[in-house]
């Protein structure tokens, strides 16, 4: 457990992966990337599912909700799923369960961001993970995956979203500029729409510091320097402005960001360098909270 003045947050691991290291690192070579993301002999590199719970008095907020374990063997085969860890075993690690969880809230609609959020029951009947939970995320982007393009259609999975709006929980975040300071949640909300229309990153304060979820903007620290920008991004110029200037104010104030796909780095913060933003320190929940 880990907290500052009356908030707590706790790191929900749900499960590992592996994504081909090429589509995650764009046009940047290998032999440059594999420096920081090592590759094994199918060219995939490790990936972490790493979502962040938010404990604000009766209020308990599941931030992302990593693959889940509705898809089939074959499917969790593609990625390498190890199933290490899951949602619930880390829930209880934090001293709770899916029936605690308010609020879900889903910083985008890719399947490896939300697919937790649903659960299969039966052959093909799906519902709520959370029973209780409002499931947030915000209109522009639930119509973007409603209405996928066909780059992205393999990422927002039907089975994922559509019973998601049938049962009652989907909930949308009021949106008034890219920075939202105001609004349902309790902490600010960062819009960004290189990597796919209307991404949120979570900014969260505690006491004196303030934690960034990276989400998709920073995938890993490897992922640090301007020009690495996956593959899988749907306007990689876009992504290279606002991750510019994220990074760059993130050195200014020390911020402390949370990498959700890093399985090496749980935090970070970072530096001005002569080569440009850098990593710093690469911290663990536990360095910071104990």
């Amino acid at each position: 457990m880990y907290f500052a003045r009356t908030m707590k947050i706790h790191p929900i691991e749900s499960g590992n992966f592996k994504l081909d290291g090429g589509a995650m690192f764009g046009v940047v070579p290998k032999s440059l990337w594999q420096r920081t993301n090592p590759a094994d002999s199918n060219n995939m590199i490790d990936m972490a599912a790493r979502c962040l719970l938010v404990e604000n008095g009766d209020r308990l907020t599941l931030i992302d909700t990593g693959m889940g374990n509705k898809q089939s063997d074959k499917f969790f085969g593609y990625y390498f799923m190890d199933h290490v860890h899951n949602l619930d075993s880390s829930l209880k690690k934090a001293g709770f369960s899916r029936n605690d969880i308010t609020d879900v809230f889903l910083t985008h609609l890719h399947f490896d961001h939300c697919g937790g959020v649903i659960e299969k029951k039966g052959n093909d009947f799906y519902e709520p993970a959370f029973e209780r939970a409002k499931i947030w995320t915000n209109s522009e982007h639930w119509k973007w995956a409603v209405e996928p393009n066909a780059r992205e259609k393999a990422s927002f999975l039907t089975e994922n979203i559509k019973p998601i709006q049938e049962s009652g929980q989907l909930n949308f975040i009021s949106q008034n500029s890219s920075f939202e300071v105001k609004n349902e949640m309790d902490f600010d909300i960062l819009f960004v729409d290189g990597h796919t229309e209307k991404m949120m990153i979570p900014h969260i304060k505690l006491g004196d510091k303030t934690f960034v979820f990276m989400a998709d903007l920073l995938p890993t620290a490897g992922h640090l320097p301007i020009p690495y920008v996956m593959g899988y991004d749907t306007r990689p110029l876009l992504t290279l402005d606002e991750k510019s200037k994220f990074l760059d104010e993130a050195a200014t104030n020390g911020y402390y960001l949370i990498l959700e796909h890093d399985p090496n780095n749980e935090i970070i913060t970072l530096k001005h360098t002569e080569k440009g933003v850098r990593l710093d320190k690469s911290l663990t929940f536990k360095d910071l909270f104990n």
